[in-house]
């Protein structure tokens, strides 16, 4: 009977790579590191109605079962689960070898050990054992002589999905040099087929509404309608004046008098923003197809997930901005505001508690599993404290401030100085704690994830001060147990990454939005000026990301993390997201090129949207039972007809004026 070893990557699942008749050589002089193949990331497009998402969504199941099924049928596929790939080892040597195995994405982590092959009984039989790797990630095996630890050789190699391998051990012409060679013995699937099969149907349905838009704007087709139009509409005067039996005519209501001038003008790209985070955060959030890239990165760097909730963070400051200045403008008080403020935030945090804490729906909550921390926790106190600044602050009428001066290109800065103030003491604090608090068993200003990394020095300090004091406030019981770190990392220290020291810098993700706001309303209407001066401030928060990471993903003085929302983090995101800003204010609200559909209509319904497909997640049409849980297609399906669906929601509740505010 074979042995058999695993390779675990815990709960992320994802990239796997293809690959025909592969070879790869290793010696302990030269070692070469296997190319892995670039896969494009289709982003998401848009498309003008929410419904042919949804149907769009249901097209891509055939489709995408039909190409990810693979064409061979080697003996162990059937156990092989997402991202695994079996490995065959076999030994020539006559001593056993340990193989063990780090991954790529693994920063300064000890080897782990994946298994024993014995020693080659006789020179003319080897000995083999079977393992299952990770096809997420590049990793590399090591593997040692046994009883006396030698290094015999290194083996970095990208595995595919589903893939079958063998490496080989034996001596070159009888000399002491072993020789490491991985084989391709049956090929591995091409799990993005699905992935791309989805971007064709969506990008169809693009053009086909782009065509449908240009044939409708035609004169033939309008004079055509206008006749049908008016036909139905004389039609329809006629019953109105003459009735029809049985039927009693409502008093006509219709106003003929010109609306008055609305005093806000609603920016379609904010909503627009808005939607396109909220969607996919819900993606995400469902799965992502249990694609590795749409799940949050382990530790440090970034990945499609860790994109969304600052950005929307980001854009509610820029709604308070707005919201504010609107509201003074009405004649509203600071007094009243304020209280409207500390409400909204207690709403929020409530039913943050709530929906995040898995038992809600099935009795009282306990208290002594209660977790705290949280997403829309994090966004109500980001939200009650820039608010507050901003009623601190916030200037009622910007048309009799003076533009003449040398100051005046600064005055959206200048204007508000005690509330950047108070942002750069937070800041110092929030540096301070970091970096000066002792922590016990830990080094001072650790930002490492435990476990196994840092060469397995630090197992129990996984976020330094941050995870030390969430757990000395709140608590272990009350705080995320399974932190995306002890995925590729190991650690298993309770770590939250909506924890307390990180609130300060999504604090300063909001304020940087709401300086967007102060952007759009003293140069309202001048497009060019606004554009300008987001992409100013995108390029200096991206050099101060420069700075701090010295362009690298752990080498830096302060890496991007979204599990400790490090400094460089918030400047990364905010410097995406004033880009970002750019480009849909450019094209939704100033050339009016794109409607914002459909993301604009989940940007009107934020709350419900997020709310309800944390409450509905396990229930039909958002879940229900695969055929085979181990397939990317089947999940990516499932959790494209689940965003979409939230999609259309929000469409016909848009449609029926239905919103939810707090």
């Amino acid at each position: 009977m074979s042995k058999q070893g695993t390779v675990g990557s815990g709960n992320n699942h994802g990239k796997g790579e293809t690959g025909e008749n592969e070879t790869y050589t290793s010696s302990c002089e030269e070692l070469k590191r296997a190319r892995p193949r670039e896969m494009t990331r289709p982003e998401k497009c848009t498309f003008p109605l929410a419904a042919l998402a949804l149907v769009a969504a249901v097209c891509v199941a055939p489709l995408a079962a039909d190409m990810s099924t693979p064409a061979f049928r080697h003996r162990k596929h059937s156990i092989l689960k997402m991202d695994e790939a079996l490995l065959t080892v076999n030994n020539e040597l006559d001593t056993g070898v340990v193989v063990s195995w780090i991954s790529e994405r693994c920063h300064q982590c000890l080897y782990q050990q994946l298994g024993v092959v014995p020693a080659a009984p006789s020179p003319a039989r080897l000995s083999s054992v079977e393992f299952v790797v990770s096809t997420q990630h590049e990793i590399t095996l090591q593997l040692n002589s046994t009883p006396v630890n030698l290094d015999l050789c290194m083996v970095p190699f990208h595995f595919g999905e589903h893939g079958n391998y063998s490496l080989w051990l034996k001596n070159l012409n009888n000399s002491s040099v072993v020789n490491c060679s991985v084989v391709t013995d049956a090929d591995p699937i091409n799990s993005f087929i699905p992935i791309l099969v989805a971007f064709l149907i969506f990008a169809g349905l693009v053009l086909v509404s782009a065509i449908g838009r240009t044939i409708l704007g035609l004169d033939v087709v309008k004079s055509i309608l206008f006749r049908i139009g008016g036909s139905m509409e004389t039609e329809r005067l006629i019953n109105s004046e003459l009735g029809s039996p049985g039927r009693t005519v409502p008093p006509v209501t219709d106003n003929i008098l010109p609306p008055l001038p609305n005093r806000s003008k609603r920016l379609r790209s904010l909503d627009t923003f808005r939607g396109i985070s909220l969607v996919i955060m819900v993606f995400v959030n469902y799965g992502g197809g249990r694609y590795w890239f749409f799940r949050h990165e382990s530790w440090n760097g970034l990945t499609v997930a860790d994109l969304v909730f600052p950005w929307f963070v980001f854009i509610m400051g820029t709604s308070i901005a707005l919201s504010t200045n609107f509201l003074l403008l009405a004649g509203s008080t600071r007094c009243s505001l304020l209280r409207k403020v500390v409400g909204r935030s207690l709403q929020l945090f409530i039913i943050g508690v709530l929906i995040i804490n898995p038992n809600y729906c099935q009795g009282p909550l306990s208290w002594d599993n209660l977790r705290i921390p949280g997403v829309l926790q994090r966004l109500a106190w980001s939200y009650l404290v820039v608010a507050c600044l901003d009623l601190l602050v916030a200037k009622g009428h910007l048309d009799i401030l003076t533009t003449g001066a040398w100051w005046s290109p600064f005055l959206d800065i200048l204007l508000y100085w005690p509330a950047w103030l108070c942002m750069l003491l937070l800041e110092i604090l929030w540096l301070f704690l970091t970096f000066q608090l002792p922590v016990p068993d830990c080094p001072t200003g650790y930002l490492g994830p435990g476990g196994i990394g840092d060469m397995g020095l630090y197992p129990n300090c996984t976020g330094g001060a941050a995870g030390f004091i969430d757990r000395w406030l709140l608590g272990e019981n009350h705080i995320y147990k399974t932190p995306s770190s002890r995925v590729i990392y190991a650690s298993h220290v309770p770590f939250d990454p909506e924890g307390v020291l990180g609130s300060i810098n999504s604090v300063l993700m909001a304020f940087l939005g709401l300086q967007a706001g102060k952007i759009i309303l003293h140069y309202r209407d001048l497009h060019t000026s606004i554009m300008s001066r987001f992409l100013i401030w995108g390029l200096l928060l991206g050099a101060i990301s420069a700075l701090l990471t010295k362009c690298s993903t752990d080498q830096g003085f302060i890496p991007v993390n979204k599990n400790l929302w490090s400094l460089s983090y918030v400047t990364t995101l905010a410097c995406f997201a004033f880009v970002l800003l750019v480009l849909l204010y450019y094209t939704v609200d100033v050339k009016r090129w794109w409607s914002g559909a459909p993301f604009y209509y989940p940007g009107m319904n934020s709350i419900l949207v997020y709310v309800g497909h944390e409450v509905f997640e396990e229930y039909f049409p958002f879940r229900w039972h695969m055929a085979n849980s181990q397939s990317h297609a089947e999940h990516l399906i499932q959790n494209l007809v689940a965003t979409s669906c939230w999609v259309f929601i929000s469409y016909v509740l848009y449609r029926k004026k239905i919103f939810w505010k707090i």
